[in-house]
C-alpha cells in the first residue's frame, strides 16, 4: 500500500489559514476515506474591483481517483445576507484522465522559476479554428477551415517568486505521481492462430 499523506495534507490546509475547517470537511467528504498518494494545496488572492477575495485549490491523488476541490469566498448577496464561502469538489477516475501536460520554466542560471500543470479528462473541449490555406499565394478560393480540438479541463501555474520554490516542486511531484498513475500499458498484439494446411 502507498504511503498515506493525509496528515501532511490536512496540516498544509491548516497552515494556509484559509477557512481550514471548511476546506478540510469538503475534502474529507470527497476523499471518502481513500489514501492520499500526492497532493497540491494552493491558496491565492484574487482582485475584484476594490476587494481582495481569496481562493483555495486542492488537488489530491488517490489510488483510483484525482480529486479537485475549490473553495471561494463571496460577499453578501440577495440570497445569502452575510459573506460566505462555497466549496466545490470533483472526482475524476484515473482511467478518465486523457492528458497530463507539464511546462517547466527554468532560468539560464538553471533555477526552476515556474511550473504549469494542465490536466485534461474530456469535461471541457476547446475548438481552435482558422481558415485553411493552400500553397498557392495567388489562390483566393475558399478552402474551408482547419483546426484542432484539445482538452483543457484544469490548469495550475505556480511560480517560485510568488508561491515559493517548495510549492513549485510539490506541483511537479504531483504531476509525476499523476503521470505514473495514469500510464496505460501498450496493447499487446493478439496472436493469430495458424490455419490447418
Amino acid at each position: 500500500m502507498a504511503h498515506d499523506r493525509s496528515a501532511e495534507l490536512y496540516a498544509e490546509i491548516h497552515r494556509s489559514g484559509y477557512y481550514p475547517d471548511i476546506v478540510a470537511d469538503g475534502l474529507r467528504d470527497a476523499l471518502a476515506g481513500e489514501t492520499v498518494a500526492a497532493f497540491v494545496a494552493h491558496h491565492e488572492p484574487t482582485f475584484d474591483r476594490d476587494e481582495i477575495r481569496r481562493h483555495m485549490t486542492v488537488l489530491v491523488l488517490t489510488g483510483t481517483r484525482m480529486v479537485l476541490l475549490h473553495t471561494d469566498e463571496h460577499p453578501a448577496d440577495d440570497l445569502v445576507p452575510r459573506p460566505y464561502t462555497s466549496t466545490t469538489s470533483e472526482a475524476v477516475g484515473l482511467d478518465q484522465v486523457a492528458s497530463v501536460v507539464v511546462t517547466r520554466i527554468v532560468s539560464t542560471a538553471g533555477q526552476l522559476e515556474e511550473a504549469v500543470l494542465t490536466i485534461g479528462w474530456g469535461a471541457v473541449q476547446r475548438l481552435d479554428l482558422e481558415p485553411a490555406r493552400c500553397d498557392d499565394p495567388h489562390c483566393d478560393a475558399d478552402h474551408g477551415y482547419t483546426g484542432s480540438v484539445s482538452s483543457d479541463d484544469f490548469s495550475l501555474r505556480l511560480a517560485a517568486a510568488g508561491d515559493g520554490g517548495q510549492a513549485v516542486e510539490r506541483l511537479l511531484d504531483f504531476a509525476r505521481h499523476l503521470s505514473s498513475a495514469t500510464a496505460r500499458p501498450a496493447a499487446r498484439p493478439t496472436a493469430r492462430g495458424r490455419g490447418r494446411g
